[in-house]
């Protein structure tokens, strides 16, 4: 992985993309960066399914452009310290996921093997999309992959 360049603590777009700094981790970032997306994932206030559906999308779109300027900034597509697209990955999974620690780890978990492992259409995607967009679209998989299963699981043990 390319080193964490230093305008990730002086440039507030690239401190965003970076998750708010959990991307400068040394090893595993996106790991990092999902688990940060846990933490803010806690702190958020209670809505309903519509209010948490447009928080979605805002941070979606926000987060093409995030992303997208992160990298041509420092010119480097899809840095792994770019770790937006594994918040609104990791909230993408917990969309409608029921209330607990054990429905938050297994999110977690879920999101992290689909993000890494990259199933088709995901790896595919993830190699033919450019830019901004190109850089979420597979967290965007990767979260709807793991909301599914997590509703499935909830389904049945919820």
């Amino acid at each position: 992985m390319a080193a964490t360049p230093a305008s990730v603590w002086r440039n507030p777009v690239h401190f965003l993309a970076f998750g708010l700094g959990s991307g400068a981790a040394p090893v595993a970032p996106g790991t990092f960066g999902t688990l940060a997306a846990v933490l803010i994932y806690l702190a958020l206030p209670s809505m309903g399914w519509m209010w948490y559906l447009l928080m979605l999308l805002l941070t979606f779109v926000a987060g093409i452009w995030l992303c997208g300027k992160t990298a041509d900034d420092i010119g480097v597509h899809d840095h792994g310290g770019i770790v937006w697209d594994e918040f609104v990955g990791l909230w993408l999974t917990m969309f409608l996921a029921p209330p607990g620690w054990v429905w938050l780890v297994l999110g977690f978990v879920l999101f992290r093997i689909f993000d890494v492992l990259k199933p088709w259409p995901i790896r595919w995607l993830d190699r033919r999309v450019a830019g901004g967009f190109g850089i979420m679209i597979d967290d965007i998989l990767a979260g709807i992959f793991a909301l599914l299963c997590l509703q499935i699981a909830a389904a049945f043990f919820a």
